[in-house]
C-alpha cells in the first residue's frame, strides 16, 4: 500500500493539520516522467494547477521541461520560481490578463476563435513567443461530468464545426486536453478522434499538446502505449510532442495528517478531527471520493466504525465512514492518504479555519522539515 511508506515517519514532530510531502515518493514518480521523456523526446510539463509547490521546483526542475499555467499568478510563479518553459491557458482573457499573461508565458494557447482575433495584433508583434489553439476532440473519457473537458456543452476547446482554419496564421500549435486520471487506452482513443477532426490542421505547425489527465506514474498504466502514442505524433506530423500532468507528478507522493478532537454519539460514532473536507480537501466533496487512511477498513470491516467530519459549521463537512482495530480517542493522528495534488493549491479559509501547514520529508531517512506555516495574517489578507 502506498501509504504504508509514511507508517515509519514521526509525524509527532509537526502540528495538525499538516501536509506532508515525501521527496522520494516524488522522485520515484520523476524518474518515470524521466523515463518516457528519453524513449520519446516529448516534453513535459507540471500542471500547476495540480502541484504548486514551490519549495521542490528545485528537485522538479532537474527532470521536467517547464510547467502549465492557467491564469497570471500561476505563470509568474513559474517564471520566477521555475526557471524553464512557461506554457499558458484559460478559458477567456481580460485586457490585463493577457498582458500579463504574455509577459510570463513563453508558449499561450487560445481557447476560441473569437480570443485569438481579439489579442491577433499581439500575436504578430510577439515573434518570440508561441501561440496555440486548444481544439475539444468531443470524446468523452473522464469519470465525473465535473471534470470532463469534452462534456456536453463544454466550454473548453474549439469544436471540429466551429473550427476557422483561417485563425492558424501565426499559430505554431494546437492542444487538446481530454482525461482525467486515466490510463492510456483513454488517449488512444481521444487521439484518434483528434486526428480525424484536426489532424491534417498539424501539417507545417511545430507541436501539439496532449493535456494532462494522464495517470502515468501508477502501478498498472501502460507507458509502452504512451510511448508509442507520443512518438507516432511526433512522426506522423513532424511535430513536438508536450504533456502536462499534473497528479502524476505528485501522486502517492503527500498525506494529509490530522488529528482526532472529539467523539461524539448520534446514532453512530463520530469522530471531529482538526481538519475539513470543505476547507482542506474540497476535492472530497466536489468529486466526491473517500481518500485512503493506513490501517483503516470499509465500514463494518473493523471492529469500530466511525465517521470522520470536519471542524467546519458545513453540516455536510464529511470526509467518510471507516472503521479501525482500536477505538478513536481525541489526541490520535490520522493519515489522509494521497494529498500532495490538487488538495493543497484548493484548500481555502471557510470559517476563517486555519490552513494547514507544510512539510518535507523522507521516509527513508526518517527525516521531516517543516517548510510553511499560516495563521490569520493569511486569512485576513484575503478579507477587506
Amino acid at each position: 500500500m502506498a501509504g504504508n511508506i509514511f507508517l515509519g515517519l514521526d509525524i509527532s514532530r509537526v502540528n495538525t493539520p499538516c501536509f506532508i510531502v515525501d521527496e522520494d515518493s516524488l522522485r520515484k514518480n520523476l524518474e518515470v516522467l524521466a523515463g518516457v521523456k528519453r524513449r520519446t523526446g516529448c516534453r513535459i510539463l507540471l500542471a500547476l494547477k495540480a502541484f504548486s509547490m514551490f519549495s521542490l521546483f528545485p528537485l522538479m526542475r532537474d527532470y521536467l521541461d517547464g510547467v502549465c499555467a492557467s491564469s497570471p499568478h500561476e505563470a509568474r510563479l513559474g517564471r520566477e520560481e521555475f526557471g524553464k518553459e512557461v506554457h499558458s491557458f484559460a478559458a477567456a482573457y481580460s485586457d490585463d490578463d493577457f498582458a500579463q499573461i504574455l509577459r510570463w508565458s513563453d508558449h499561450v494557447v487560445f481557447n476560441s476563435g473569437n480570443q485569438y482575433r481579439r489579442f491577433k495584433s499581439d500575436v504578430i508583434s510577439s515573434p518570440k513567443k508561441k501561440f496555440g489553439l486548444r481544439v475539444n476532440p468531443e470524446v468523452s473519457q473522464a469519470p465525473v461530468p465535473m471534470y470532463d473537458p469534452c462534456g456536453k456543452h463544454s466550454r473548453l476547446g474549439i469544436t471540429a464545426s466551429e473550427f476557422d482554419p483561417s485563425c492558424l496564421e501565426g499559430i505554431s500549435g494546437l492542444h487538446f486536453h481530454a482525461l482525467c486520471e486515466e490510463n492510456s487506452p483513454a488517449l488512444e482513443k481521444t487521439l484518434a478522434a483528434f486526428d480525424q477532426l484536426f489532424g491534417r490542421h498539424l501539417h507545417g505547425l511545430e507541436w501539439v499538446n496532449f493535456g494532462g489527465g494522464h495517470h502515468i506514474t501508477r502501478d498498472d498504466y501502460d507507458i509502452d502505449l504512451l510511448c508509442s502514442l507520443i512518438t507516432r505524433t511526433a512522426e506522423r506530423y513532424g511535430v513536438d510532442v508536450y504533456i502536462e500532468p499534473g497528479e502524476a507528478v505528485a501522486l502517492n507522493a503527500g498525506v494529509l495528517a490530522a488529528t482526532v478532537l472529539d467523539v461524539i454519539r448520534n446514532e453512530i460514532d463520530i469522530a471531529v478531527m482538526d481538519t475539513s473536507a470543505a476547507a482542506h480537501m474540497p476535492d472530497v466533496l466536489e468529486m466526491p471520493y473517500r481518500p485512503a487512511i493506513p490501517g483503516a477498513g470499509m465500514p463494518g470491516e473493523l471492529p469500530y466504525t466511525y465517521r470522520l467530519a470536519g471542524i467546519s459549521c458545513l453540516a455536510g463537512d464529511v470526509i467518510g465512514d471507516y472503521s479501525f482495530d482500536k477505538p478513536l480517542r481525541p489526541g490520535d493522528r490520522l493519515l489522509f492518504l494521497d494529498m500532495a495534488h490538487y488538495s493543497m493549491v484548493k484548500t481555502n479559509t471557510f470559517n476563517g479555519i486555519g490552513l494547514p501547514s507544510i512539510a518535507i520529508c523522507s521516509t527513508s531517512k526518517n527525516e521531516i522539515r517543516l517548510v510553511r506555516e499560516f495563521g490569520y495574517a493569511d486569512f485576513k489578507g484575503r478579507l477587506s
